[in-house]
């Protein structure tokens, strides 16, 4: 039996938010019906969810761990199946199909290792008693996930979450609910996990607000735009939840002059173009020095216009296509209006249905529309700068702050420079898209609050810390 039998997606309680259709981007065939949650059902699962975390909670380190592993052994022995609707669902290339469940492993056993991590600290104390500190688990934790990768982004905080201790409600994409969603609760079930534990919750925005607003979620985790971050963000301040925002960005690779252009170029254009620009690390301003630019042009738009775009599951292309036509009309529309106001358009700018060339924009400024906001899309601004005090500058300006890419032969000097650029994440000799279960992960400004992933940013992010004291006999006290 495959571990996604769709016979078998509705395990509890009927939904109430109506069906929607699984939709394959690259066809716009329909995949399969799955049902969707409304704000009503948001309530029950926390209800069932708090309960069971009690248990979950009380449940021993190695047992919680023993789950975690078996999903990350389970993720790989279903690599096919899951790959498949990763390529599908996604629009996935099956290389990038390939990275996220890999990823997806790895953060499983990165969680199980922190089910076992010292949970406190002994303190001093002026009194005479023992004091110490315990990190005990939030309780029921909220997960909203995007699209654009939907195993990873929700995986990297449902598995810390779980191995804590905690319960979690997920609320995918309804677009990727599959794999960003059921996908996990199949592997995590088959893993062994109580039921009660982990609620997929796919829906619109009226679900999300449910999650954040219900008062038995102690922790939101979001990833998504920044737009959507700050209302998640607005939200859960009124309710006192403790949120986690993970928003845009539009990363700036910086080439310096003594860069190999060829080096920089191959580096640009993964960054710029993989999974069709999709991401928010990508790299969406190439921030070039002016005795290299026109050579990084030329050279960039060469490897864009040699990349093959198409359905990335009955062919072998380097491109999917974008995830729907909302998507395809907003990198368009910034496209079209940046060749407006000057910006020459090198290669690409053209799309097939939902399939969009690769695109170089030259001449870019401050005001060109794809130069200054995230498009989201296989799009690479290139601009140029004549000094380094300049590249820190252009790279520093904007509200968003996620990655950075700094291409150099001098690696210290890149290191020296990316100290001047507030960014959650820099990368010297190396474009801007990277991620790996044992980092920590996140922006700044209007990227972010800060790093809320990976490693040792996983106990702060789903645990609570108590102070508790304990004597042998009570104090005697003025009245």
């Amino acid at each position: 039996m495959p571990l996604l039998d769709p016979t078998l997606w509705q395990d509890g309680p009927t939904l109430t938010g109506g069906t929607a259709p699984v939709v394959e981007p690259a066809t716009g065939r329909t995949l399969a019906t799955l049902d969707l949650a409304g704000p009503a059902d948001v309530g029950e699962a926390a209800v069932r969810a708090g309960a069971a975390q009690r248990d979950w909670a009380r449940t021993g380190h190695p047992e919680r761990a023993a789950v975690l592993r078996r999903a990350g052994d389970l993720f790989t022995a279903h690599a096919a199946e899951l790959r498949e609707w990763l390529v599908r669902e996604s629009g996935s290339v099956p290389g990038k199909a390939d990275f996220e469940l890999h990823v997806a492993a790895q953060e499983c056993y990165e969680a199980a290792a922190l089910a076992s991590r010292p949970v406190g600290q002994v303190l001093p104390s002026e009194a005479p008693r023992l004091s110490f500190t315990r990190r005990v688990p939030a309780g029921v934790v909220g997960v909203i996930a995007p699209f654009n990768a939907p195993l990873i982004l929700s995986i990297r905080s449902v598995a810390p979450a779980l191995a804590l201790g905690n319960a979690v409600l997920l609320k995918p994409d309804r677009r990727t609910a599959v794999c960003g969603g059921l996908a996990l609760a199949a592997v995590f079930a088959a893993a062994g996990l109580p039921a009660g534990l982990l609620h997929v919750l796919p829906g619109g925005a009226r679900t999300g607000s449910a999650v954040v607003a219900d008062p038995r979620v102690r922790v939101v985790s979001f990833t998504g735009s920044t737009a959507a971050g700050r209302s998640v963000g607005e939200l859960a301040g009124r309710h006192l939840t403790r949120a986690h925002l993970e928003l845009g960005g539009n990363s700036a690779l910086v080439v310096l002059a003594d860069a190999d252009v060829e080096a920089a170029v191959a580096q640009a254009s993964w960054g710029s173009f993989f999974h069709q620009g999709q991401i928010c690390m990508t790299a969406g301003r190439h921030l070039v020095h002016a005795s290299l630019y026109d050579e990084y042009v030329e050279r960039l738009a060469a490897r864009a216009e040699a990349l093959a775009v198409g359905d990335p599951y009955r062919e072998p292309v380097h491109l999917g296509p974008l995830l729907d036509r909302t998507q395809l009309e907003r990198v368009h529309g910034l496209v079209e209006a940046s060749v407006e106001q000057g910006a020459k358009l090198v290669a690409g700018g053209t799309h097939r249905d939902l399939f969009y060339r690769p695109t170089v924009l030259a001449g870019v400024a401050d005001d060109t529309p794809a130069y200054a906001e995230e498009v989201f899309g296989p799009v690479a601004p290139v601009r140029s700068f004549a000094t380094e005090d300049e590249a820190v500058e252009l790279a520093s300006a904007g509200p968003y702050g996620l990655s950075l890419g700094i291409v150099t032969r001098d690696a210290g000097h890149g290191m020296e420079l990316a100290e001047r650029i507030p960014t959650g994440i820099a990368h010297i000799n190396d474009q801007t898209v990277n991620d790996e279960a044992v980092a920590p992960f996140g922006g700044v400004g209007a990227s972010g609050t800060g790093a809320r992933f990976g490693g040792e940013a996983n106990l702060d992010a789903f645990t609570e810390l108590r102070w508790t004291t304990a004597r042998t006999t009570a104090p005697a006290h003025p009245f």
